[in-house]
C-alpha cells in the first residue's frame, strides 16, 4: 500500500457516519479474513473495503447528479442502491486510484458481476457478511464463506436474487450474469 492509498482511506471513513463506518470497519475486518483465507492481496481489500460504501446514503437527487457526471447507465438514475458502487469507483478514479482490480470490487460489490476476481468476490462476500449483518441465513452463508467462496458467492447471489423479486423491484442484470458464471465455473471443476 502506498502513502496515497492510505490518505484515501483516512479520507474515505472519515467522510461516513457513524454507523456507515461500523458497517465498513466491519467489511474490512471480514475481508481481511477472507483474504487470509484465500490468499487476497490485503492493501487492495483495504482499499476497496474502505471506499465500498463512501457513496451509500446519499440522497437521489445527489446519486442522479454523479451518475450524470460520470456518464453511469441511465439505469442507475434514482437507484441509490445499485449506484453507489459505480459513483465510488469512478470518484476514487477521481483521486488517482488507476488499479482496475479495485475500482471493480468497489463498483460491483452490490451486484457481483461475471468473471469476478478474487477481490471482487472477497469484498462483495463480506459486504454481505459481515458482523453487523443480521438476517435469516447469514450464519449459514458464513459458514460457507470459510469453505468455499465460490459457493457461498453463489449463495449471496441467490439470496439477493430472491430479496429483490420479493420486493417487486429491478433487478441489475450484473447479478445474474454472476449467478450464472459461477454456477458454471463451479460445474466445469466437477467435471475436470
Amino acid at each position: 500500500m502506498t502513502d496515497k492509498d492510505d490518505r484515501l482511506i483516512e479520507k474515505a471513513l472519515s467522510e461516513l457516519t457513524e454507523k456507515r463506518l461500523r458497517h465498513t470497519s466491519g467489511v474490512m475486518k471480514t475481508a481481511l479474513y477472507l483474504a487470509d483465507l484465500y490468499g487476497g492481496d490485503k492493501g487492495k481489500v483495504k482499499v476497496a473495503a474502505a471506499c465500498h460504501d463512501i457513496f451509500r446514503g446519499r440522497s437521489v437527487d445527489e446519486i442522479n447528479y454523479y451518475v450524470n457526471k460520470y456518464g453511469i447507465p441511465d439505469r442507475y438514475l434514482g437507484n441509490a442502491n445499485l449506484a453507489h458502487g459505480k459513483i465510488a469507483a469512478k470518484y476514487m478514479e477521481e483521486c488517482g486510484v488507476t488499479d482496475e482490480d479495485v475500482l471493480n470490487a468497489v463498483s460491483f460489490h452490490t451486484t457481483g458481476r461475471a468473471g469476478m476476481s478474487l477481490l471482487e468476490k472477497i469484498i462483495f462476500l463480506a459486504d454481505t457478511i459481515e458482523p453487523g449483518r443480521d438476517y435469516p441465513g447469514v450464519d449459514e452463508l458464513r459458514g460457507i464463506a470459510e469453505r468455499d467462496l465460490d459457493a457461498a458467492c453463489i449463495r449471496a447471489l441467490e439470496n439477493s436474487i430472491a430479496f429483490v423479486r420479493s420486493k417487486g423491484e429491478t433487478l441489475d442484470p450484473d447479478t445474474e450474469e454472476a449467478l450464472e458464471y459461477l454456477k458454471s465455473t463451479i460445474q466445469s471443476r466437477k467435471e475436470v
